[in-house]
Order: structure tokens, then sequence, then C-alpha cells
């Protein structure tokens, strides 16, 4: 096997481990008497509520879910809309499972299936701030660089429904939300903007965010937030029949790839599954631990890395963290690599990441690109595409964060 196939192996044993179907049912209870409302949001949730009703059978239901990562539900209504960027189609969606849960009655069980993505697909503009002032907002973190627990964090305090607000509307009905964790340090809070846990932080928090991150709110959003913002606490008696579990999490599926290695006789080294920071000053660390390493060795690693937004290219930070680590090795004999969101999707392009090896800068320059250019540039998936070392492998349909591995070889 080839460095190249072998590295998007281990990525598809990461995605198949947290695949809602394989992983799901050991979470799931036994289906409640009386009233059953399964809800959700996320990019895989709606694989969520295919695996709840391959257990549980028909159910009734509203889960909301990225563009083209539907699935067939016996009885659970799946709605599609955007992300990263919210769009009138969330808004209407959650508007609509708001409703429902008005109708939740304290003999009811509502199922909540949460995984990454929510935070805009589940769309509710607190106050008077409109959507399309909540899209630009989003559309300015975004570029700005800030890790995602910093824009979560902002997003909760301009939401109606995130923050425990979701739970909030499905009182006093008893509730089991199943998460599946794509944040660094599987705070239950951060997965989705937390819309069934409590939220710790403030308005005066959000604000300092966005003057931290030079990111300047519509007007309507700084008076929101200078105005004390509309907070649902961890110890809210509203929340008290919530039970909050993620079954599914980024360490697991690092185990995964690292035991397929190992029975390839690869020793694994496994620097953590909750990495933060700057893709390009990542890769730059990563190439150092690469270079020092022995031969047969693999080097894994998670986590959530961000792109601050220089150029006008087509990148996300998987991509750029590749092309990063490319440069920094500058051709170094032996070591390949693979970068890709287990969601299937780098950024906002339908491309989860790339590969790299020895030859990537040759390539890309007898392709008439230039490395550093395209880096500068935030041109990373241009890049790739170019070469014909993009991943792709469509929707996954789960979600947990980034995986990153770095071969060292051959084997001694």
């Amino acid at each position: 096997m080839t460095p190249d196939a072998f590295l998007r192996s281990l990525f598809a044993r990461a995605v198949e481990v947290a695949d809602p179907m394989q992983s799901l049912a050991a979470a799931l209870p036994p289906k409640p008497e009386g009233r059953v409302l399964v809800i959700g949001a996320g990019k895989a949730s709606a694989r969520m509520a295919e695996a709840v009703e391959a257990e549980w059978g028909p159910c009734e239901g509203f889960v909301i879910t990225r563009y083209g990562y539907a699935r067939p539900c016996q009885g659970i209504e799946i709605v599609e809309a955007a992300h990263p960027v919210p769009d009138a189609a969330g808004e209407e969606a959650t508007k609509r499972l708001l409703e429902i849960l008005a109708t939740a009655g304290e003999d009811d069980f509502v199922l909540a299936l949460i995984s990454g993505g929510g935070s805009a697909l589940l769309t509710a503009p607190a106050g008077d701030i409109t959507l399309e002032e909540k899209q630009a907002l989003t559309q300015a973190l975004l570029a700005s660089g800030a890790p995602i627990g910093e824009i979560n964090g902002i997003r909760k305090e301009l939401s109606a429904v995130k923050g425990g607000r979701l739970a909030v509307a499905a009182h006093p009905a008893r509730m089991l939300a199943l998460m599946i964790s794509d944040v660094p340090g599987d705070d239950p809070g951060d997965i989705a903007s937390g819309p069934t846990v409590g939220h710790t932080g403030s308005a005066a928090r959000a604000l300092a965010a966005l003057d931290a991150w030079n990111v300047e709110p519509p007007a309507s959003i700084r008076a929101f937030l200078e105005a004390g913002g509309d907070p649902v606490s961890p110890d809210d008696p509203r929340l008290s029949r919530v039970e909050n579990v993620i079954y599914a999490a980024p360490s697991q599926s690092l185990a995964a790839a690292a035991d397929l290695a190992e029975e390839r006789g690869y020793h694994v080294e496994i620097l953590g599954d909750s990495i933060e920071g700057e893709a390009r000053d990542v890769a730059a660390a990563h190439a150092e631990i690469a270079k020092a390493a022995k031969p047969g060795t693999l080097i894994l690693s998670g986590g959530e890395l961000t792109v601050t937004r220089r150029g006008d290219g087509v990148g996300g930070p998987n991509a750029e963290y590749a092309l990063a680590l490319a440069i920094e090795l500058d051709g170094a004999a032996g070591i390949h690599a693979i970068a890709c969101d287990t969601d299937g999707v780098d950024g906002a392009a339908e491309v989860a990441g790339a590969v790299i090896g020895p030859e990537t800068l040759a390539k890309a320059r007898a392709a008439g690109i230039d490395p550093a250019e395209a880096l500068a540039n935030n041109d990373a998936h241009t890049f790739f595409a170019t070469i014909n070392d993009q991943v792709v492998p469509g929707p996954t349909l789960t979600n947990v964060n980034d995986f990153r591995a770095i071969l060292v070889g051959p084997k001694s």
C-alpha cells in the first residue's frame, strides 16, 4: 500500500468509528413509554436520527442538518440549511423546531441529537438582531482567526436558541441530549454552542472577544450585548430535567487510527486531540517533530485549527495546514501527511483536506503554482486541486473535528 493510500485509510477509519450508525446505539436507552420527541441539529444529526430509528423504530421528530447531509428516516422530518454561515432556511427551520418543543409537556421525553455545525444551523437571532446581521458577523468571525470557542461564546449571547435556550424551550419535558464532540476539550457547552447546556459566559466577555479579534459588530448587536444579553445559567431550574451525554469524541477516532497503524507495525505518537492555533504555525511545529522522528513513526493529532484570512483564495484550516507543512518540510525524504476535517468539509469547501509527500512542491511548480504565494493568498484548496491531491469523501455524516497524520517512513 502506498503512503498516500495508507494515510487515506487511516482517515477513513477515524470517520468510520464516529459514524452514528456504528456508535450511537450503545448510548441509547430503551425507548421511553409515552410521547417521545426526537430533535436535533448539526452535520451528523440526520445520521444520528437514522441510527435512533434503527433501534427505536419510527419516531416523531424534527432535525436540522447541512445541505447534502440529509438521511432517510421513517418518521423524523429532516430539514437542510446552510453551514458555516446561516441562512433563511435555517432560521425558518429553527422557528419550527421551537414551535414543536412548545407542545412538549411534563410527561413527554425529548431526545436531542447535537453535533458540530449546529451553531450555524440553529438560527434564531436574539432581540432586534436580523439574520443578515448575524450572517455578516459570522463571516467576519470566521475570517478573523478567532478560536472556535470564542466564536461560539459570542454566538450564544446573540441567540434565542443556543446556550441552554433550546432545552428551556422544551421545559418541563425530560430531555436527554446525545452529542458528538467536535470541539477541543469536549466541553458540552461548546458543541453546537451548547443549545442544551447553561451558559457560563457573559455579554461583557463577548464584547471583549469581538474587540480582541478586531471584529466590529453591527450596531444592533453591540447594543444588545451592552444591555447585558439574556443568559441562561447552568443552575437555571428549567434545566434540571436535562441530561447531556457525549458519546463520540475525537480521541476515539485517533485511537482507532492508532490501532490500525500499530497493526501494520508503525510506532505511533499522538500529540493530542485538542490542538488549537493558527494552521500554518501548528504546521511549522509539526514539521520539526516529523523531521526529528525515527523512520516507521506515525504522528497523529486532532483539534481545531484556525486561519486568519489575509488573501482572497479558496482554502480551509486543514488544507492550509497541509500546504504550510509541505513548505516547511521542503521535500524531506520519506515524510507523507494527511490533514482532513472528519465532517468532509474544510472551511466552506466540499473538500475534507489534502495529502502531501516529498514530491508535493515539485509537482506544484511543474504545474506553474508558487506554493508560498498560494499560502499567502489562503488558496490551499486551489493548490491541491491543481496537483490532484485533495481528499474529497463527500458528506461523511459525522463530525469529530480535524484529523492529522504524518507518516515518517519507511518502517525500520
